[in-house]
């Protein structure tokens, strides 16, 4: 655990996902931020023991928006402790089972790992009905917690928020931003600070990511907490923040790129069209190019096996090697049919 200002503790799980334990000034009160991914429940129940005392509860659970490294776990501890669940209304549709969160772009410029594995994430939507709240929108102060305001910083999920405590300017910023490399397994890992772009997979509104960095950045803030990274503090959280405000990487392709998702208070209206992803295919070359090796080999060994004689020829099927030189080609020329079978590579896009 990790304290990233007075009151407010940062609880890691699996050295990826974060939660936030945060007083407030009432005595005895506190609310948990996030919940992070589903089974994460026994690690933020013990952790909350620790830090309070046995037996402890939240006055309420604040989710920052409802992604399953966010919300995972949020039925499981809302009935453990028979607490409601915040959230912004936008982010109800997603909460209710009614929608399901627009699907991940593996193709976006600079991904990295966490684009290659965004290709096998399942659709993500949670059915918290008889337990998530929507937040009101005509009041930015964050309930039962005085002194911090929410803001709404869109982009990443579609009511996305961060908290800020003008006090001491302590900022959780969710996932508008990352303090470390989100695209990096080893960075993440290591816990490396560094103010980034976070889940750029998952962002199906890059103009709207760009802004919500930099109205967070104009706080200032002097202490960070995000939901993915280390806790960061002092002048390089400002500076930080500020640097990706001015000089936001903008990527140079992806789905959602040129022209954003469409969502409003049912869901998601309008997907842009996906754009070819490259990494089926260049798989089906690879394979198609080992099953054509294989079965040249195997010819190779019949045509020695004739040679020594009737009785020791190998038996192999001609049609084997004429599938495998057809597939070859049609992944060479980009046609369809060069696709691995599904068995062989599980790869399926998510589509609406």
């Amino acid at each position: 655990m990790n304290q990233v200002a007075a009151g407010v503790t940062q609880l890691q799980i699996q050295r990826f996902v974060n939660v936030y334990f945060v007083e407030s000034s009432n005595p005895g009160e506190w609310v948990l931020v996030d919940t992070g991914l589903p089974g994460s429940e026994k690690a933020i129940i013990e952790a909350a023991d620790h830090i309070f005392y046995p037996g402890t509860h939240p006055t309420a659970i604040i989710l920052t928006h409802g992604h399953m490294d966010h919300s995972g776990s949020a039925r499981a501890l809302a009935e453990h402790w028979n607490v409601p669940v915040l959230a912004h209304p936008l982010e109800l549709p997603f909460l209710q089972g009614k929608a399901v969160y627009p699907a991940a772009d593996p193709t976006v410029d600079q991904g990295g790992t966490l684009a290659f594995v965004a290709r096998f994430f399942p659709p993500q939507s949670f059915q918290l009905s008889d337990l998530v709240q929507p937040l009101a929108t005509d009041d930015d102060e964050t309930p039962y917690l005085p002194g911090w305001r929410w803001l709404h910083v869109p982009g990443h999920a579609p009511g996305q928020i961060a908290l800020f405590r003008e006090e001491d300017r302590t900022l959780l910023g969710a996932d508008a931003f990352a303090t470390a490399n989100h695209e990096s397994v080893p960075s993440l890992l290591l816990q490396l600070p560094k103010i980034s772009v976070a889940g750029a997979p998952f962002n199906y509104d890059w103009q709207q990511v760009r802004e919500s960095v930099q109205q967070l950045a104009a706080l200032q803030p002097q202490a960070i907490g995000c939901g993915h990274g280390p806790v960061i503090h002092g002048a390089e959280a400002a500076t930080g923040l500020q640097q990706l405000a001015d000089n936001f990487p903008m990527p140079a392709h992806g789905r959602y790129v040129a022209e954003p998702a469409r969502i409003d208070a049912d869901g998601v209206q309008y997907l842009p069209p996906a754009p070819k992803d490259t990494l089926p295919a260049k798989a089906a070359l690879v394979g198609a190019g080992l099953a054509l090796a294989a079965a040249g080999v195997a010819l190779l060994v019949r045509k020695s096996g004739s040679s020594n004689g009737p009785g020791k020829e190998a038996k192999v099927n001609r049609k084997v090697y004429d599938l495998a030189a057809r597939r070859a080609r049609k992944a060479q020329q980009g046609a369809p049919g060069a696709e691995l079978n599904s068995d062989a590579y599980p790869y399926k896009e998510v589509r609406f």
